[in-house]
């Protein structure tokens, strides 16, 4: 039975994902790390560390 329910539950989850992006909500986005952004240790391609960096 697990066998049915454990892909069913991921296509659930791959369908609302892409209905998210028809429906005009943006692409995903990963987290770069996660909370290492926020601590300020994050990498160096982080998005969030070269906004900072900026003074944005």
């Amino acid at each position: 039975m697990e066998l049915l329910i454990a892909p069913l539950i991921v296509l659930l989850a791959a369908g609302g994902l892409g209905l998210g992006l028809v429906l005009g909500r943006g692409p995903l986005r990963g987290s770069c790390g996660g909370p290492d952004c926020l601590a300020g240790d994050a990498c160096g391609v982080c998005p969030k560390r070269r906004a900072r960096e900026d003074g944005r």
